[in-house]
């Protein structure tokens, strides 16, 4: 059997992020999707390394690798649209498992166990919910870097953002924005490199 998997996930990077924004960098899924999996792999070395809790690094990268790896049926639907009553989010999360079972079924038979688990993650697990932090931080960090570049047009979004993260009440994620944050507001000469 022959799988188009890899070819359709590779085209990540053809779906562009934040799409009724108006943005001085456009941000791709595939690059998206990186961030989140540096993001929450510190998420979990800090948990596990700072506050001495159970956390995966490797299986919260490769979640996060594969968090909207949907989009490549969807696309990214802006967040206040997914949300924004009861009966859009039910279809949308209907269409995105169509979209997961599609891309499994891609996927040699042997293959398909060890992909579920990323596709479809348990999304009441410790490591999904550093994912989802990791999600919340990388978004951020565009709205911190738009605003960097003049952008007005992130502000509110920077606003709710940051609530967002702070109603996780996870300490990994405040420890990150407490030693990482920062520096996404600097310019290159002022990181002192």
């Amino acid at each position: 059997m022959k799988s188009h998997f890899f070819a359709l996930v590779s085209r990540m990077r053809h779906i562009y992020r934040w799409g009724l924004m108006r943005n001085t960098q456009l941000e791709n899924v595939q690059e998206h999707s990186l961030m989140v999996a540096q993001i929450a792999h510190a998420l979990a070395v800090i948990r596990r390394d700072v506050f001495g809790g159970e956390a995966s690094p490797d299986r919260c990268a490769s979640l996060a690798m594969y968090h909207d790896a949907t989009e490549i049926f969807t696309g990214d639907l802006p967040t206040p649209i997914k949300y924004m009553n009861r009966d859009i989010t039910t279809a949308y999360k209907a269409v995105e498992e169509g979209a997961r079972a599609r891309l499994l079924a891609m996927l040699p038979a042997e293959l398909r166990g060890s992909y579920s688990e990323l596709l479809s993650p348990d999304e009441s697990s410790g490591d999904w919910r550093l994912v989802k932090a990791a999600d919340r931080l990388s978004a951020y960090i565009k709205c911190v870097e738009e605003k960097k570049a003049g952008n007005t047009e992130f502000l509110s979004a920077a606003d709710g953002i940051l609530s967002s993260i702070d109603a996780l009440e996870l300490p990994e994620a405040g420890y990150f924005m407490e030693h990482f944050m920062q520096s996404f507001e600097l310019s290159l000469d002022e990181q002192d490199i």
